[in-house]
């Protein structure tokens, strides 16, 4: 059976959060959430293995800032997604290599299609790993 892939969520706004984890749950995903930068490193040093996409806030509370946690992300994971946020376009004119910027306030369906893009992606990536063939339980 195909694994679901996994995505970090990074995001102080509780609300948003909550909305951003519904919509990825209904694309077929595992979700972990953290809503500090700090949290965000705890969950990829405890975790980081099984993450196959981050998405991330820029702005978050405390030391730990949305460039370092796709930093540390991008280190673990150099050839996986980030797609990374911020009410602010291209804050510092800094970016993140291999990643996708989405200015907030974002459309839901904009998450919706890069979640659903990621999910076919993983599918098939899953399926050659395994010759093609899907193994159903």
């Amino acid at each position: 059976m195909l694994s679901a892939p996994t995505v970090l969520i990074v995001e102080d706004n509780y609300l948003l959060l909550e909305m951003l984890t519904r919509l990825c749950e209904r694309e077929g995903m595992r979700v972990l959430t953290a809503s500090s930068g700090e949290a965000a490193l705890t969950t990829l040093r405890d975790g980081g293995d099984a993450i196959d996409w981050l998405l991330t806030d820029i702005l978050l509370p405390g030391l730990i800032d949305g460039w370092a946690v796709a930093a540390a992300f991008r280190d673990r994971h150099p050839r996986r997604p980030v797609i990374y946020a911020s009410t602010v376009a291209q804050i510092e004119g800094r970016s993140v290599p291999g990643s996708l910027f989405i200015r907030k306030p974002f459309q839901a369906r904009e998450i919706a299609e890069v979640a659903s893009a990621i999910v076919a992606s993983h599918a098939k990536a899953s399926l050659a790993a395994d010759g093609g063939h899907r193994v159903t339980g």
